[in-house]
């Protein structure tokens, strides 16, 4: 589970990429409305090891590296 605050109404990007800098799947892709929201990231098909989950809202960037662990 990603958890994340929007502080202003807009559009909202969220994305994992494997450790080669390739997007491997598009968490979320549209408008979202001020407070705190929540991503379920079903893993099941993805093998162990270092992910990065990208989040970009407008000029907002944020990258944060995550350890998926099976």
């Amino acid at each position: 589970v990603f958890k994340y605050a929007v502080p202003e109404q807009g559009q909202i990007s969220i994305s994992l990429y494997n450790m080669l800098g390739k997007e491997i799947a598009k968490l979320y892709n549209g408008s979202q409305v001020p407070g705190y929201h929540s991503i379920i990231w079903d893993a099941s098909k993805y093998s162990s090891g270092t992910y990065f989950v990208k989040m970009i809202a407008g000029k907002f960037v944020s990258t944060q590296k995550i350890f998926l662990d099976k």
